[in-house]
């Protein structure tokens, strides 16, 4: 295996990104990963050649780096206290548009160009790894499964592996918009959150997992309640596998083609999502599915059940009976225990 690309110094990564990532139309269709089975035209090619390095390639995807860049365009820190719609949807058209040049650039930057196994480089700053940490550092009676859980971090190189096969196997499709809600209103997918939130905290922009994963096949936020994502139909069939991994109810349905204005989406019914569906071979509806489970028990949500399994058993760390015996054996003698008395009671 090839060992991941280091992470590059981020002062120059961010210069070299602000050069490369300026006001330039994309030339190629949006919305989707797909973007990269079409031909790269001479001034894309000796674009990509000249101005992106490795280094600049990573800056686009690292958030410390980023955030002189992609989060200048969509000037995510106002974002959080936003409340006004006509920000919001500004905000929201700024990020799609940042998140797919830089997908765009990623695909059609030559091989010997592209960071090796980019998601193990990357590892740090996602949020499921800054909470598996947390869980790691709290399992004092060893609860949580912390070798496999360890081993799958060291390989999560696997999901550059397994997003690269199912670029090659999915069909080009125009990219569509969905809404998906939970039934608490929670961020489970850890989407990059715009405006103003209801249950949860902020994600930046690259600073998940998930996000990472479906930036590969589309665009994707979250504002108040509810995900919006747009792209190729693996994005959509990737959500609906992790949150049925993890028992959490879920509701998906076509993003209306108002909400993110000037952005070239499709607004499908049940009818044509069905369709879209059947056009996936059975080969990369397993492969989206694996890449679903491996995500899932990566999450925040598996985390942080984890933890509330270690509050239990840290609130049950005696044994109970034994206790209420001693202390109906106090009770029946008229007795309790006075400052001399050595007789275990809580």
């Amino acid at each position: 295996m090839t060992e991941p690309t280091a992470k590059p110094n981020a002062q120059a990564g961010s210069q070299s990104a602000i050069e490369a990532n300026g006001n330039k139309p994309s030339n190629a269709p949006q919305g989707t990963v797909s973007d990269a089975q079409y031909p790269m035209t001479d001034a894309q090619e000796d674009d990509s050649a000249v101005v992106f390095d490795k280094a600049a390639l990573l800056a686009l995807f690292t958030v410390d780096s980023a955030a002189d860049t992609v989060h200048t365009v969509t000037s995510q820190a106002q974002t959080y206290a936003s409340t006004d719609k006509d920000s919001i949807a500004a905000q929201r058209l700024a990020l799609y548009r940042a998140q797919h040049e830089r997908t765009r650039l990623l695909y059609m930057a030559p091989a010997n160009t592209r960071p090796t196994y980019l998601v193990q480089t990357l590892k740090s700053q996602f949020v499921e790894y800054q909470q598996y940490l947390l869980a790691q550092q709290l399992d004092k009676r060893g609860l949580m499964d912390t070798d496999g859980l360890e081993r799958l971090w060291q390989q999560l190189h696997v999901v550059d592996d397994i997003i690269a096969d199912i670029v090659r196997h999915m069909p080009a499709q125009q990219p569509a918009g969905w809404q998906l809600t939970t039934q608490d209103g929670r961020n489970p997918l850890c989407f990059a959150t715009i405006g103003k939130l209801k249950n949860t905290k902020p994600i930046f922009d690259q600073g998940s997992l998930n996000s990472y994963v479906l930036g590969h096949f589309g665009v994707s936020s979250f504002t108040y309640d509810r995900g919006y994502y747009i792209g190729h139909v693996v994005g959509y069939l990737f959500s609906c596998y992790f949150c049925a991994h993890l028992s959490i109810s879920y509701s998906v349905t076509a993003l209306a083609p108002e909400v993110v204005a000037d952005y070239d989406y499709a607004s499908l019914e049940t009818p044509h999502m069905v369709r879209l569906l059947q056009g996936l071979d059975g080969y990369c509806k397993k492969r989206i599915y694996q890449l679903a489970v491996i995500c899932a028990r990566l999450s925040v949500f598996a985390s942080d059940k984890r933890i509330e399994r270690m509050l239990i058993a840290e609130v049950n760390d005696f044994d109970k009976k034994l206790q209420q015996q001693h202390l109906d054996v106090l009770l029946l003698q008229g007795l309790m225990p006075d400052s001399n008395d050595s007789t275990p009671l809580f």
